[in-house]
């Protein structure tokens, strides 16, 4: 395969997954600010913060209330990691690669863009309206992934778009964890502890998390199962392990990987390692910093190993833009 052909199904898959991640992130957000008790705080400015936008932001905005930080997230295209600007990259890479995908690809991710470009305006007006754009923004990248994976050869153009998928879904899955921790609720307040299990529910219905944690790890929700489930859980998709896993599985195959393979595994050791000592000394919030640095790591092993070391250029703006 060619390597500009690998990097392209790499980010589209990634544009796709940001896409959908994104919509979540907002949705999750949405509901923790709805559910919070009077006296705690949570601003919308760590939204951004949290997906490492926050000076991207300021450069375009002077204040970071609710309509500007939508605005910036969904239907901005000077951020090149706002959802639009997502699908209109992601349909982009699929435009210069349909004689790789399958014939009916380029139809549902250019109606995705075409969706976008008509109703993203209407996410920023309520938060009824955008509520339902996100979650058909969701439903419809759904039906992208089931395509792919139900209709594509699972090929090594196939593995680059699972590398991507993964590689993306990990890193959301540690932004959307490392909201709860900007969430601030005194402890001397009363209901203490239901706003905390809701704040932990509400993060387990960002990922579509919620039933399949009730069924394998508990009926009920505490922070403690819901970190350990989130990040070592070996049969939920959206869990870290999971998507490491599914890393090297796809590496496997994949010719000459040695190197972007020993850094994958080296970054599951790290994982399980700092799991396991600091999970319960409160230091979460640095365990997911170094998870999304070693992501970082294996982003640009791939890049090194197989895009631009062949491709013999830079990366695209937009590509680097993404890499937080």
């Amino acid at each position: 395969m060619l390597a500009r052909a690998a990097q392209n199904l790499y980010w589209m898959a990634r544009y796709l997954e940001r896409a959908e991640n994104t919509a979540r992130l907002i949705n999750s957000t949405t509901d923790v600010l709805l559910d919070l008790p009077h006296g705690a705080t949570l601003g919308w400015d760590t939204l951004i913060k949290a997906v490492g936008l926050d000076e991207s932001f300021s450069k375009h905005y002077s204040q970071a209330n609710e309509d500007s930080i939508m605005r910036f997230m969904i239907e901005d295209e000077q951020n090149p990691s706002s959802i639009l600007s997502c699908v209109k990259y992601a349909r982009e890479n699929t435009r210069t690669l349909r004689e790789l995908l399958p014939e009916d690809l380029w139809e549902c991710i250019n109606s995705l863009y075409l969706y976008l470009r008509a109703n993203a305006n209407l996410a920023t007006t309520s938060r009824r309206e955008r509520y339902l754009v996100l979650n058909n923004v969701i439903a419809k990248r759904h039906a992208i992934v089931g395509l792919i994976s139900g209709v594509m050869a699972h090929d090594l153009a196939y593995q680059f778009i699972r590398l991507g998928r993964n590689i993306e879904r990990a890193d959301m899955t540690t932004r959307i964890l490392d909201i709860n921790f900007a969430v601030s609720i005194p402890k001397d307040m009363a209901l203490y502890e239901m706003s905390i299990e809701r704040l932990w529910m509400s993060t387990l219905k960002a990922l579509s998390a919620y039933q399949t944690y009730r069924r394998l790890k508990a009926v009920h929700v505490s922070s403690k199962n819901v970190i350990e489930f989130l990040i070592n859980d070996e049969h939920f998709p959206r869990s870290l392990l999971y998507c490491l896993n599914e890393m090297e599985s796809c590496l496997r195959v994949v010719p000459f990987s040695e190197t972007v393979l020993s850094t994958v595994r080296n970054s599951r050791t790290n994982l399980l390692r700092l799991l396991s000592d600091n999970l319960h000394n409160g230091e979460l919030h640095e365990l997911l910093d170094l998870t999304q640095k070693d992501l970082g790591e294996i982003n640009a092993a791939l890049n090194k190993q197989y895009f631009h070391a062949k491709v013999g250029q830079q990366q695209s703006q937009s590509d680097a833009e993404m890499v937080q």
